[in-house]
């Protein structure tokens, strides 16, 4: 949720994506050839190696074989691509079209399950074909037996991107000043919607629209039953799918739920006070960390207030290229730093060791894994997708709270939230968006103890309407958990079964806290 350079739209809403090596899709091996022993009779008469088809028919879909890139990466994932069209405008047949991008992970198995399985990537504004590596092995086990659907979500990916491009984007640095003031907040706003001009109607980019294109896209494949796996923002996107086409969905798999009833946004604050607090309280009961660090919630607050007090230009190098770089450091920057470390209990570990060195002159720590957070997340978050989402969906319901004023995000979020979307286009909300979803269909839920935007509160207030369902909250972990210890294990089982309550998750007892670092070499031993 880094609000990076000037731009409104480059909110991280819900994730904070950490790089993860990419799964690589299943291919036959070859006989290998035959030494050079071999006579040319024997190589003559070796079987060839069969030809790899190179289209695949899936019900009224011909796909080809595609590589899925990664932003930043050279790695790539194998998968099946088909070309797939809708409407942007559903309610007018004739309205633009506009082309999403929709994979396959193909199933290793010669026959493959009838149902298949759809990640949901988060944001809003991840695409699910970029995400995948980042799920690819929590779920590989199932592909075993099913086939993956990844359709980039309108406005996403490759599926007509709401992308903007900020003035100082291009330069060395990009745009160093912070100015979050109402107007300023409003002209970058219309800045990006006149980007937008002739590409895309923002308020036909909402989650309700983004369920009917995955519904056609289920009719197209031959209409199999679902297996959603929902990633953050993608619980919301699956609990609105399962809610207007219930026949089609066999499973859920949420992990870090979003609510229904949550308005995105409004408790940012609050949620992350508590994250840090309980990762901070883990501190404390260390003896060698609290001789250490004290108490890293009151060194927090005294370098914010003195940010507070004197915002000033720093400069640190560059944890990639080594270079100089130059940053305003200000109770703002400090808050988006801070709220990204919190997402993983790896960085969530070095935080008071960061905040005690910048609180003693030294940011390097601090800013330079704020740059590899940062960076990571904006060349895979869409920011003008965020704001057609939140905008139609949830801003008219966030009302600034006094209590928030004084934590570490403050109200900013809600603030700048409330002026982008003053002039942002809306789409249509249906009436029932906001109810909780009801249903018996086995729904398998994930939490992390620490997580500082989905806490597991959220996860049980889900699970109270779901009786054929299972809440799991992961010992020390923050937000996004399918990969920690042996979920994936246990995803494997609650899919094939569908018996949540049946499931043995005492596996889960071995995940513990992340020690804190009291230096760069580690914790204490």
């Amino acid at each position: 949720m880094a609000i990076k350079g000037r731009t409104a739209f480059r909110i991280g809403i819900v994730v904070i994506a950490l790089s993860v090596l990419g799964w690589k899709h299943f291919h036959p091996q070859t006989n290998a050839a035959p030494d050079g022993a071999a006579t040319a009779s024997a190589l003559a008469q070796a079987p060839s190696a069969p030809v790899k088809p190179q289209t695949w028919t899936l019900g009224s879909l011909t796909l080809t074989p595609c590589e899925l890139g990664q932003p930043n990466s050279g790695l790539s994932t194998a998968a099946w691509c088909a070309p797939f069209e809708v409407p942007e405008n559903r309610d007018d047949p004739n309205s633009r079209k506009i082309h999403l991008k929709l994979a396959v992970i193909r199933s290793s198995a010669q026959v493959a399950s009838k149902d298949m399985l759809v990640m949901l990537a988060g944001g809003p504004g991840q695409a699910a074909t970029e995400s995948w590596p980042g799920v690819s092995g929590a779920l590989s086990p199932l592909v075993q037996h099913r086939h993956v659907v990844l359709l980039d979500q309108r406005g996403t990916g490759g599926s007509n991107p709401l992308t903007c491009k900020d003035e100082g984007e291009g330069t060395e640095g990009g745009s160093e000043d912070i100015d979050l003031s109402a107007e300023s907040q409003k002209r970058e706003t219309e800045r990006c919607l006149k980007q937008l001009e002739g590409k895309a109607d923002p308020r036909y980019y909402t989650t309700t629209i983004a369920a009917q294109d995955l519904e056609d896209v289920r009719k197209a494949l031959g209409s199999p039953t679902f297996d959603l796996v929902g990633v953050s923002y993608g619980t919301r996107m699956a609990q609105q799918y399962a809610m207007r086409y219930p026949a089609a969905v066999r499973s859920l798999v949420l992990d870090g739920v979003v609510p229904n009833e949550l308005v995105l946004g409004q408790d940012f604050a609050p949620d992350l006070e508590d994250a840090l607090k309980a990762q901070f309280a883990q501190c404390a009961a260390v003896e060698a960390c609290r001789k250490r660090y004290g108490d890293p919630y009151q060194t927090l607050y005294q370098l914010r207030d003195a940010l507070r007090a004197n915002p000033h230009k720093v400069s640190f190098r560059d944890p990639q290229n080594y270079q100089s770089v130059q940053r305003t450091l200000s109770e703002y920057s400090l808050a988006s730093v801070v709220r990204m470390f919190a997402y993983s209990p790896l960085t969530a570990a070095l935080l008071p060791l960061s905040i005690d060195a910048a609180a003693h002159g030294d940011v390097g720590p601090l800013l330079g894994q704020a740059k590899l957070l940062s960076g990571d997340l904006s060349d895979t978050m869409n920011g003008g997708m965020q704001l057609a989402v939140i905008c139609s969906e949830d801003a008219d319901l966030l009302v600034p709270r006094e209590e928030d004023a004084h934590t570490i995000l403050g109200t900013r979020m809600v603030d700048t939230l409330r002026n982008s979307c003053a002039v942002w286009p809306k789409g249509t909300r249906p009436a029932d968006f906001h109810q909780p979803l009801k249903t018996d269909t086995p729904v398998l839920l994930f939490s992390g103890q620490f997580d500082p935007v989905t806490p597991p509160r959220y996860g049980e207030q889900v699970a109270k309407n779901l009786p054929n369902s299972r809440h799991l909250v992961l010992t020390g972990q923050g937000h996004n958990v399918i990969n920690a210890g042996c979920a994936p294990q246990l995803v494997k089982h609650f899919i094939e079964d569908l018996n949540p309550k049946a499931l043995d998750a005492a596996c889960l007892e071995r995940l513990q806290p992340t020690p804190t670092f009291i230096d760069f070499n580690g914790a204490t031993p």
